[in-house]
């Protein structure tokens, strides 16, 4: 039997709210991601599909660590990322990459 690819990506529950004034003293917040989990082997392709708002975006930036995390962990092989620093986070970066698909293209049959 033959071992499974090491994995290259895991998130364990991410999560990103973004704070908005409500108010004069009022602050609320927006869950943008709330409790993500997922783990990516060498060779798997992921997807991520939803509704305009519903947080994709947000997932790929935080786990990129484009935007820092509310809490939770996203480690890269196994570098946590939410634990970096801005100098080691640059080097690392160029191996790093999220591809947005236009959706018109995507359900163009050429």
């Amino acid at each position: 039997m033959q071992a499974p690819d090491p994995v290259m990506l895991t998130i364990e529950n991410l999560v990103k709210h973004y704070p908005i004034k409500t108010g004069a003293f009022r602050t609320e917040q927006v869950r943008a991601v709330d409790g993500v989990s997922l783990t990516v082997r060498r060779g798997e392709t992921l997807g991520l599909v939803g509704e305009s708002g519903c947080g994709k975006s947000t997932l790929g930036r935080v786990a990129l660590r484009l935007e820092a995390p509310t809490s939770g962990s996203v480690r890269f092989r196994e570098i946590d990322l939410t634990r970096l620093d801005g100098r080691k986070l640059r080097r690392l970066r160029p191996k790093l990459q999220m591809v947005f698909q236009d959706p018109l293209g995507s359900l163009n049959p050429r």
